[in-house]
């Protein structure tokens, strides 16, 4: 390999090697403060250009960059991608053997590298770190550096060893580099890489193109009804599920939809799921189904969907996920499917990442009763473990791991050509019992996660803008409605269309039901007693005999939604949930609504109901008077099932009419007003003032064109 030219300037090396001719806003500054020496801490979201920002200027100085990555595949990839730009890169690993590691580290020594990439636990290895002793290191940049912390979604040991492996360097520059961390997370890493008086740079959480959603379903069947609507209408994206069995399901479900689709977990082997991610990758595949040990730098740019099976166990990894949607800045969609009883797997995880003290100690002493005499070494796998515990998953043990490496009596080491660690204990002559285990501190990160989940679970129940609400958690209180998740949508329907007086009277009426079914407490809030379903069967009447059984047919509020079927009773509840006017409480397998603060307001009639109304047309009772004529005249099909081809049709012609006049397409009509147009089919303006959302001036504007679509489609 010929010797690289050091380049002049980073503008320069970003034109000669990358054909870019500027940088986004953000990285301009980190490149700028790298380039001043200082150290820095970077966080940008997913699709952010964070590797540009160590790239650059690496190339305008001597010596080489090390670049610290959790994933060998996430490695290959940048590698793979450099090297095809003519710049020296390589990595080191355990996917090499050890005579292919020693010839990189020569290689490093010569200068043959630029960058190098390097998987954390190289730092716990001597020969490695003395090695590194006559490499000319230049700079380290730590990539996923909220794998450092405890506070962080992703904790991983490995990488507590950076700080230690800085110093004995000589401290060379850092840059640490994430794409999702909290001010918590932040002072965090900059504790543990030791870094004084760094530039840290957040930059752009916001993704101007992402369109937020969150999905209520009360059932299996709901969810998958929602996917084969996704994956119709976007075509290429990733579908989360928080277990490998999940994953099956959801892949076998799909598949026999005849779809394109690819599955990937942890459980599959090294080349199943390098086999999935390429077929992903290369466009083989356009839709995976995957647990989050799939993304860590997927590059794929045309992804026009997310969608989360099931809730995430924290905002960071949920955003993180969400983010790897729309990468090459068109538009695409984050959904979660949400059912509060999803909470239950997010709870069951807690549970297992946090052992107690007795399983730690039983584990450590099962490891040094059996570690060899000479190197004090076991080559147990995870499982393997667990099942000499008589441990009921390997992730209570992979965590008791942690603890011990985190404590240094024990040491976790890649082997060559090995899926298996190898597990070292430190000295076995220490009993378990003399470990200075902190029960504080277990215990702290167990509240920690339980805090994480709450936040998540906040997310799912807020009201207002998705995006904002996650600026907000991450530090950027600046944030503005972005105008485009569901929330934003429902709300900016027509200004000054808020509930009308009827459709005010039912929301107040459903939550009298529901507060007459809570338990009022002494601060003034309320808890919860009952689930929805009883509730909801409660309002409107039912003669269940389990229902019959119970005190809630006592209530004043018995039967005082009779007029209403109990499905249009539990949409009522799903955007009342949405609007943050409900609130759920008690277990996962469980879950008991009550109301918010919010909607005790709007009970009491001291604040004005505000959320999208969930029937087509403005207020049900008015549908109901309809359904009432068309009764009388035989023509139950006037009022129609949602046509899906017309609605299509009516949103293409919403796009053309708002690219025409340069103003947003929620703008000209939003998609429930289209969707309401698509169920009524109006012909004649008169009809089609009865759908929610088209006020006189719009139908001034706009409606005529809509109204000749209509016609065309049913051939009028």
């Amino acid at each position: 390999m010929s010797e690289f030219k050091v380049i002049r300037s980073p503008m320069e090396a970003l034109k000669k090697y990358f054909g870019f001719s500027g940088l986004r806003e953000g990285q301009d500054q980190v490149v700028a403060s790298i380039m001043e020496g200082r150290n820095v801490l970077v966080v940008m979201p997913t699709g952010g250009g964070k590797s540009l920002c160590y790239q650059l200027p690496s190339l305008c100085r001597a010596g080489v960059c090390l670049v610290v990555s959790p994933l060998i595949a996430l490695m290959k990839d940048q590698v793979d991608a450099l090297v095809a730009r003519g710049i020296p890169a390589t990595m080191i690993n355990s996917s090499l053997s050890f005579p292919e590691q020693k010839e990189r580290l020569e290689g490093m020594k010569r200068g043959a590298f630029k960058l190098v990439y390097v998987a954390p636990e190289r730092f716990g290895h001597e020969g490695f770190m003395h090695a590194l002793a006559e490499v000319d290191v230049n700079m380290v940049a730590v990539d996923e550096a909220h794998c450092l912390s405890q506070w962080g979604h992703d904790f991983r040991p490995d990488y507590l060893k950076l700080g230690k492996a800085v110093e004995m360097m000589g401290r060379p520059q850092v840059a640490a580099l994430t794409a999702t961390a909290t001010p918590r997370v932040r002072e965090d890493i900059l504790k543990h890489l030791g870094l004084d008086d760094p530039v840290t740079i957040v930059r752009g959480f916001a993704r101007e193109n992402l369109h937020f959603r969150i999905t209520a379903c009360d059932t299996h069947k709901d969810k998958y009804k929602r996917l084969y609507e996704l994956v119709k209408r976007y075509k290429t994206g990733i579908i989360y599920c928080s277990t490998r069995k999940k994953v099956e399901q959801v892949y076998e479900a799909l598949s026999d939809f005849g779809l394109s689709v690819t599955a990937y977990h942890a459980g599959m082997t090294d080349e199943q799921r390098e086999e999935a991610q390429n077929a992903f990758m290369n466009r083989h595949a356009d839709i995976v189904i995957a647990t989050n040990a799939f993304g860590m730098g997927i590059d794929r740019a045309d992804v026009r969907f997310v969608a989360h099976f099931e809730i995430p166990g924290s905002v960071e990894a949920y955003y993180q996920e969400a983010g790897r949607a729309g990468r090459d800045g068109e538009e695409a969609y984050c959904e979660l499917l949400f059912n509060h009883a999803d909470l239950r797997t997010q709870e069951f995880f807690i549970e297992g990442v946090n052992p107690g003290i007795p399983l730690i100690v039983e584990l450590y002493e099962l490891l040094r009763k059996h570690c060899s005499a000479e190197t004090h070494d076991v080559m147990w796998s995870l499982e393997e473990m667990a099942e000499r515990l008589k441990c009921r998953n390997a992730m209570q043990v992979g965590a008791a791991l942690s603890v011990l490496i985190r404590n240094g009596a024990i040491s976790r080491h890649d082997v060559p050509g090995q899926r298996v660690k190898l597990t070292r204990v430190t000295d076995p002559s220490v009993s378990g019992l003399k470990i200075p285990l902190d029960e504080d501190a277990l215990r702290e990160k167990e509240v920690r996660d339980r805090e994480k989940l709450k936040a998540m679970t906040e997310f799912a129940y807020s009201s207002g803008c998705r995006q904002q609400w996650i600026l907000n958690y991450f530090g950027e209180e600046d944030g503005v409605p972005c105008g485009r998740c569901d929330q934003c949508l429902a709300l900016g329907v027509e200004e000054g269309q808020s509930l009308g007086e009827e459709e005010t009277l039912v929301v107040r009426q459903a939550l009298s039901g529901i507060a007459r079914a809570s338990v009022r407490l002494a601060d003034g809030s309320w808890q919860g007693r009952w689930g929805r379903t009883k509730i909801i069967q409660m309002l409107k009447g039912a003669k269940t005999q389990e229902l019959l059984r119970t005190s809630l047919v006592r209530l004043s509020t018995y039967g005082i939604l009779s007029r209403w079927s109990e499905d249009d009773i539990r949409q009522l509840f799903r955007a009342m949930q949405m609007a943050g006017l409900t609130r759920m409480s008690g277990e996962a397998d469980r879950p008991l609504i009550t109301l918010s603060p919010k909607g005790n307001e709007v009970m009491m009639g001291r604040k004005k109901a505000s959320l999208v109304w969930p029937f087509a047309r403005r207020g049900k009772i008015s549908v109901s008077m309809e359904q009432a004529r068309v009764r009388s005249t035989g023509n139950l099909a006037a009022l129609g099932e949602f046509d899906e081809d017309l609605f299509l049709k009516l949103k293409e012609l919403r796009n053309e009419l708002a690219r025409e006049a340069g103003i947003p397409a929620y703008a000209v009509f939003h998609n429930s007003t289209l969707e309401g147009l698509a169920r009524l089919k109006p012909t004649t303006r008169r009809g089609a003032m009865n759908v929610h959302g088209i006020g006189e001036q719009k139908a001034a504007r706009y409606l005529d064109d809509f109204l000749e679509v209509i016609a065309e489609h049913c051939g009028v």
